[in-house]
This record gives structure tokens, C-alpha cells and sequence, in this order.
């Protein structure tokens, strides 16, 4: 299996595939390709599926399998959407009159 790293931005819904084992499918549009690159994602899944929305960049790194699928063995999200904590109470009860 040879190695590849690519990176790109997230052009399609992320799909779950299965739930035992988890395992997600996400359509990347590379930047050095003229076409979607369809990935699986099974180690962290979940964490991908909490911090990555559509047109977010992202950076791959896995193989490919005999499908042309790419098989993704770890990822890096460039500004993650991240839910926030408040860090005081005050923090806290204004998110709560806000929403």
C-alpha cells in the first residue's frame, strides 16, 4: 500500500455507512485534482463527524484500495467548528437567555 497525503475542502454531506463498525463516507474535492475524491473514514470517525462541516479544509493521509476509494488513516481539520463551554457562570446564563 503506498502512502498519500492530499487536502482539499469537504464537498458533500458526510454519510455514515455503518454503525458496528463505524464507518463514514466523505466527498473531497482535492486540490490537486479535477474531481471529487470519494474517502471512508473509520479510525476517529466520530471526532471528524463533530468538528467538520460542508466546504471545510481538511488534509488526508492513508492509501488507496482496490475500489479507488480512499481509505483515510489519519486527518487534520483547519479551523474546527467546535461548541464552546462557557467558562463562567455568567458566560453560561447569557448563552442560555440568547438561545
Amino acid at each position: 500500500m503506498k502512502q498519500v497525503a492530499i487536502k482539499g475542502v469537504v464537498n458533500r454531506e458526510i454519510k455514515i455507512l455503518k454503525l458496528n463498525p463505524l464507518l463514514m463516507y466523505v466527498g473531497l474535492w482535492a486540490d490537486n485534482q479535477d474531481e471529487t475524491v470519494n474517502c471512508l473514514i473509520h479510525k476517529n470517525a466520530l471526532d471528524f463527524f463533530y468538528r467538520v462541516t460542508m466546504d471545510s479544509k481538511v488534509a488526508f493521509f492513508g492509501h488507496y484500495n482496490s475500489r479507488k476509494q480512499f481509505i483515510v488513516d489519519k486527518f487534520m481539520v483547519a479551523n474546527p467548528h467546535l461548541y464552546q463551554a462557557p467558562r463562567t457562570p455568567s458566560e453560561a446564563k447569557l448563552q442560555a437567555m440568547m438561545a
